[in-house]
Parts: structure tokens; C-alpha cells; sequence
């Protein structure tokens, strides 16, 4: 009765780890009455010489993705973090590696798996320059499910019969709602042979990071029992008895489930709701008759609120946009917490699309509703099921998971919790008021407290010194923060190695300042009257200047338009400087050189649209340049028959520094830029070429003065001038 069952997802290529959008996600659903799930996880890497060992590591979590922190940067205040479940899959002569990852009776519903590699190396590699080696992960899932699964009825006993050892009986049976307790009882163990047997059950389902399954072993014909706390509410539980007697004896046994429900008190809910509609939409014939019943049956659903086990508040939930949801109380914010029996809170989280983001539940304690002065409201935020007894104890704890505390008290009158990467579920927030012992007028205090909840992609929007950035894995979407200016940890909290403001405004000052050695280019190109070529030049200086202003990570930033603009226009002013500077040094023909500078400029301006970090966009106008430069220099030198240009002087003093400093800057540029040194790295790129223009930019005519502008007089003659005869005659 056993049915097998295979999900593949495509490889992905794997990154080096700087935050948590270089983690690669793989998204997988558990079917129900699954009781083998196999992982088939394939790693690979390319066979160039550029390929070297590597370790992957690979994260797994069952309901939500994985809290990840392989940097060891903090996280913020009041945040859960829980250490996720990872193994280490290395990479060495083998080119590919396969593992597998085994998890008996586990849990139904999402699982996710992420991979990645160590820590990047901080080094900014021009797109072309260098191969980086490839290093491929895959992810495949292998299901083993009972098509039939005995189901175990509450209160009715049941008897079954184990087979083997090596074939153990599974059951399963469901939580109702409200259900505040359960207990197991395992009975009539004989086996095959008439003898006393031993059995081990195994309640509850195996999750990953942490796994809460209950075990219990049961020896001879004595009944055994566990009983169980808050199990989850609607819900399979599944259960597995294993027998560990002989091989060949088989195993009867009869087993009784029962449960204890919590009968809830009277909130009003629906009288609440429609008195939320009714003051939306404004006053309606009826509103006042409608209302007053409302106001009458309060005091008449106090003594059953008194005498109930927990008190559940309405909730609205209302969703804002994607993993962003805000959570509303029909009765207002401030909730009425007493000591009798819990104030119960249903937070719905069980989309599919909410756990990618960050749950935020914040508690404001009234300080003038409480009676007593040592009075505390403890708090618990729990999935699946409430926790129903905060007064025995304090650690949250359920059946088959673990909770998160919060306390509020008057000498702390607030606190709050951050959930990061919620699992997929029913949230629950249980708050009760406990009073100091000795104090009998407990039974009658009452406290109000403010309950903020809701939903958000990044908590606090990352900070000033990050981005919250929405990510996608085929249809999932989950959210993280890419952080700046040395900031580090899950929301740009962790300061350890953050650049102080005086580093960001001198990093801003280099970026942008350094654009102004472009000022002795422009003034020996309008000298020389290269009128156009100037004018590129300040073109460049202009656009890198504001580009760099506003690219920077920390607060000195000014954006004079939008960041992709002045990036774009960066990008073609460096590129078209490069481009007609060559140009103008091979000396063409003026209609040709102009015919090629607004030709060239268009193609470049294509290519930047289809590729602007490809290291050809600026090798490509860069070595079709030379190669017309070449071609015009020999022509020139073959027609006068001499090296051209003619001149040592020009070579010495001029092109063999100015190639140089090119060389220089192109080396700065393209092997030694890291994200660490960028801001004095970069500026040197900045001054470099800009002083290599001014050097490479070739002398002007040598019949033609500066600014040599044809006379025109207005008194009935004109002043000729012959340059070759250097003869003037007056006509």
C-alpha cells in the first residue's frame, strides 16, 4: 500500500555568500501520510583550471526558509533566531558529488532547502575579465506515502497488529480545535508467541530545524500512556508503533486516543463585525436598534467568560501587499488580560506566501489598569497550537513545539518580538495576567494591553544603511536585506565593522572630486580647439561626478535624477571619452573623424542598453579605435616617408606617459577594486584617465593660431591671407 512519489527541480548556480539573496532556494511540498522522505542533493562544478575545492553548504527547515547566518553577524534586538539544520557537501578532485538526506515521518506541508558557498572575497571583477568557475546545485525529492493510513477514532479503542520489526504500524489521528490536552494510551501488548512484548511509539512528525516527536516504550502487557499538552490544533498526528522483539514475531497491541477541549468564552465576534461594517460604511436605517443588544449582553457573557477556559479575541486580518499583512482587533487595540484563563489571539499565517517575511508583535502594557503593583502579563507566541497554561510555566512550550516568551510588567511596560521567516501555520498569542503569591484579591484584577501585530518583508525596512530587496523563487516570493557602508546582520543592525560618517563623506569626496581632473583635459582640448572633444569631457565629468554622489551606501548622498539615468550616463560618457580621444589622435580627415564620432557614439549607447557591465562595451570602441588609429598613423608615416609622429619630444614628454598612465588605470580598474578600497581605488581610476587625456590629446595645427577665427571687416575690403605663400593683398 505503499506509493512512491519523485519531485525535481532545476540546478541552480550557486554564489558566494554576502547576504541572503546570494542563497539559492529550492521550494518543495510534503505530501500528507508521507513516511520516508529522501533528499537526492547533486552538487557539480566546472573543469577549467579557474575551478578549485569547494565547500557547499546546504540549509533545510520545514514551514518557512531558513534563518541563515553564515557570517556571524548579529541580529537585531528581540529577534528569534533558532540554528538552522545543515550538512557541508565538499568539492574536491571529484567534479560531482551526491548525497543523500533520509528524514522518517516527516512533516507535511512546505519544505525549503538552501545552498550556497563561503563568504565572497570582496573583489570587484569586471564582467569578462576573469571566468569565474561554475559551481552548479540541484535539489530532488523521493516520497514514500500510505495510500490507506489507519485512522485512530477519539475515545474508541483500537486494536492492530505489527507486523516485523522491519514493518512498523503507522495511525494516524485528528486534532479538533480547541483541543487543550491529549493522551495516548497503548494497551494488550502480546505477541505471536504468547509472550510479554516491548514496543517503541513515536508520536508527532519530524521538522527540521528542531524536531519535538514524543517517544515512548512500552514493555510486557501493562498499559502505558503519554499525555500531551495543547497538540495542534486541526491537524493529522501521526503515530508509529515499532515493534523490538524477535524478527519473526509479529505484535498485537490496541491502542485509545482522547482528547480534552477547552471550551472557549463568548467574544461577541459577530456582533463586533457588524458593528466594524456599520461604521465604515456609515450610519444605515436600523444601526441604533442594532447596537443595543450588544451593550446588553456584556454583563451576561461575564460569568461565562469567567468560567471558560480562554478568551478569544477577534481578529481581522487585512493584507497590504505582498508579505505584508496587518493584524486589527475588532475590539479595538487594548485587550482585557485576566488571571482566571488566557486572552487567546489568532494570527493566520497559513497562505503559503507569509512566511518569506518577518512577524512583528509588540505589547503595550496600560499601566493605570492594573490593580496590582507586582502584577506581570506573560505572553506567548506560538504556532499551530496556544499555549493554555502560562501560570504553571514560562517557557512556551507545546506539545510539539516551542514558543516565544514575552512579558510585560509595570516597571516594563513594553516588549516586542520579531519572528523572522514565520513557518507557514496558525499563530496564536496567548496572554495572562499572574499575580504574586499571597495576594488574594487576584481573582478580580484585570489589566489592558495594546497589541500591535503585523507582517512585514524586512523589519524596520532595513535600516538607513540597507535595502530591503523582494525576492523569487519560481512562485515563491521572500524578502531580504542587502546592506551598506560596511553594516552587516539580518536587518543592517550589526555595526562591527560600519563605516563611520566622516569614512562616507570622504569616500563621497574622492568619488566626486577626483571627476575634476577632467578640468586640465577640457582646457587643453578647447585650447587646441577640440571643441567637440571638450565638450565630451565635460559631459563625463559631469554625469560620473552626480553618478558617484549618489551611488554611495552611508548618508552623504545627492541624487540630482534618477539613479539608473545617472548610472547609464556614466557609462557612455567614460566609454565615448575613450573613444573619440583615440580618434582625435589619428588625425583623419575632420568630416570622417565626425562621421565617426557620431557613428560610434550610437552603437556604443546600443550596446551599454543591451549590456552595461560587459567588459566589450569598453574594449570593443577601445580596440576598433587603435586599430583606425594604427591604420591612419601608417598612413601618414608612409606618405612622408618617417616615423610618424615625427617628433621624440611627442613621444617622450607626451604619448609615453599619457599610455602609460592608461596602462596604469586599466590595471587599477579592472585587478585591484574590492568593495573595501572602491572609494580610493575608483578615484584613482578617475584621475589617472583623465591625465592621460590630457596628455594623449594630440597638438593642434600648425597654420592654424589658437581661436584663429576668419576676418571679416565691413569697410568694402577684406584682408586675405595665404598660408602656404604668406602673402596678403588688399582687395
Amino acid at each position: 500500500l505503499y506509493v512512491s512519489e519523485y519531485f525535481s527541480q532545476s540546478a541552480q548556480k550557486l554564489s558566494f555568500y554576502s547576504w541572503y539573496g546570494n542563497a539559492k532556494l529550492f521550494h518543495f511540498h510534503v505530501p500528507e501520510d508521507t513516511v520516508l522522505l529522501r533528499w537526492l542533493l547533486q552538487a557539480s562544478r566546472g573543469k577549467g583550471p579557474e575551478c578549485t575545492s569547494m565547500e557547499i553548504t546546504v540549509h533545510f527547515r520545514h514551514g518557512a526558509p531558513p534563518v541563515i547566518n553564515p557570517l556571524g553577524t548579529r541580529f537585531p534586538a528581540n529577534a528569534t533566531v533558532r540554528p538552522s539544520y545543515n550538512i557541508s557537501i565538499t568539492l574536491s578532485s571529484a567534479v560531482q558529488n551526491t548525497t543523500f538526506v533520509n528524514v522518517t515521518t516527516p512533516a507535511a506541508g512546505d519544505w525549503f532547502i538552501a545552498a550556497h558557498l563561503p563568504e565572497a572575497a570582496g573583489r570587484i571583477e569586471v564582467k569578462g575579465f576573469s571566468t569565474p568557475c561554475p559551481y552548479m546545485f540541484q535539489a530532488d525529492m523521493f516520497v514514500l506515502r500510505l495510500t490507506d493510513m489507519p485512522v485512530l477514532e477519539p475515545g474508541v479503542p483500537m486494536p492492530h497488529t505489527v507486523v516485523s520489526p522491519a514493518k512498523p504500524l503507522h495511525v494516524k489521528v485528528f486534532v479538533p480545535k480547541h483541543a487543550a490536552g491529549m493522551r495516548f494510551q497503548l494497551s494488550s501488548c502480546v505477541t505471536s508467541e504468547q509472550r510479554a512484548c516491548t514496543v517503541r511509539v513515536l508520536l508527532g512528525s519530524i521538522t527540521l530545524p528542531q524536531s519535538f516527536q514524543r517517544s515512548l516504550t512500552c514493555t510486557g502487557s501493562i498499559n502505558c500512556s503519554l499525555a500531551l499538552d495543547s497538540p495542534p490544533w486541526e491537524k493529522w498526528l501521526q503515530i508509529m508503533v515499532e515493534s523490538l522483539g524477535t524478527a519473526n514475531a509479529s505484535v498485537s497491541v490496541e491502542m485509545l486516543a482522547s482528547f480534552t477541549v477547552c471550551r472557549p468564552g463568548s467574544t461577541g465576534s459577530f456582533l463586533n463585525f457588524i458593528s466594524l461594517n456599520q461604521s465604515q460604511a456609515g450610519a444605515r436605517p436600523g444601526a441604533a436598534g442594532s447596537s443595543a443588544p450588544a451593550a446588553g449582553e456584556a454583563p451576561r457573557n461575564a460569568s461565562g467568560q469567567r468560567s471558560s477556559c480562554l478568551q478569544s479575541q477577534p481578529v481581522v486580518r487585512e493584507d497590504l501587499d505582498v508579505v505584508s499583512v496587518r493584524y486589527r482587533l475588532l475590539n479595538g487595540p487594548s485587550v482585557p488580560v485576566s488571571p482566571l484563563s488566557p486572552t487567546l489571539l489568532l494570527l493566520n499565517l497559513n497562505t503559503g506566501m507569509d512566511s518569506g517575511g518577518s512577524l512583528v508583535v509588540s505589547l503595550l502594557l496600560n499601566k493605570t489598569s492594573v490593580s496590582l503593583a507586582n502584577a506581570t502579563v506573560a505572553a506567548c507566541v506560538s504556532a499551530a497550537s496556544p499555549v493554555l497554561s502560562l501560570n504553571a510555566t514560562r517557557n512556551c512550550s507545546t506539545a510539539f513545539s516551542q514558543g516565544y516568551p514575552l512579558s510585560v510588567s509595570t516597571s516594563s511596560a513594553e516588549a516586542m518580538l520579531i519572528v523572522l521567516y514565520p513557518q507557514t501555520d496558525d499563530w496564536f498569542l496567548s496572554l495572562q495576567l499572574l499575580c504574586p503569591t499571597g495576594q488574594g484579591e487576584c481573582t478580580s484584577a484585570e489589566a489592558k494591553v495594546t497589541v500591535f501585530a503585523y507582517l512585514t518583508p524586512c523589519f524596520n525596512d532595513c535600516g538607513p544603511y540597507g535595502q530591503c530587496s523582494l525576492l523569487r523563487r519560481h512562485g515563491y516570493l521572500y524578502a531580504g536585506c542587502s546592506c551598506k557602508a560596511g553594516w552587516g546582520g539580518w536587518s543592517c543592525t550589526d555595526d562591527t565593522k560600519a563605516q563611520t560618517v566622516g569614512t562616507q563623506n570622504l569616500a563621497t569626496l574622492l568619488l566626486t572630486l577626483s571627476n575634476l581632473m577632467f578640468l586640465p583635459a577640457i582646457a587643453v582640448a578647447v585650447y587646441r580647439f577640440y571643441l567637440v572633444e571638450a565638450s565630451v569631457y565635460t559631459y563625463t565629468m559631469f554625469f560620473s561626478t552626480f553618478y558617484h554622489a549618489c551611488d554611495q551606501p552611508g548618508v552623504a548622498v545627492m541624487c540630482i535624477m534618477d539613479y539608473d539615468t545617472l548610472q547609464y550616463c556614466d557609462f557612455l560618457g567614460s566609454v565615448v571619452s575613450i573613444w573619440v580621444t583615440i580618434l582625435c589622435m589619428a588625425r583623419l580627415k575632420k568630416i570622417l573623424k565626425y562621421v565617426l564620432f557620431v557613428l560610434g557614439t550610437l552603437l556604443i549607447a546600443m550596446s551599454l542598453q543591451l549590456d552595461r557591465r560587459g567588459v566589450w562595451n569598453m574594449m570593443g570602441p577601445c580596440l576598433f579605435a587603435l586599430l583606425i588609429m594604427v591604420t591612419a598613423w601608417v598612413h601618414h608615416g608612409a606618405k612622408r616617408r618617417h616615423c610618424y609622429p615625427s617628433s621624440w619630444k611627442r613621444w617622450v614628454f607626451y604619448l609615453l606617459p599619457g599610455i602609460t598612465l592608461a596602462f596604469i588605470a586599466i590595471s587599477v580598474y579592472a585587478f585591484m577594486e574590492t568593495n573595501e578600497n572602491y572609494y580610493y581605488t575608483h578615484s584613482i581610476w578617475h584621475v589617472l584617465v583623465a591625465c592621460s587625456v590630457a596628455f594623449l590629446l594630440p597638438p593642434r595645427d600648425k597654420h592654424k593660431k589658437p581661436w584663429a577665427w576668419s576676418q571679416k571687416l565691413t569697410c568694402r575690403y577684406q584682408i586675405c591671407q595665404n598660408d602656404r605663400e604668406e602673402l596678403y593683398a588688399v582687395t
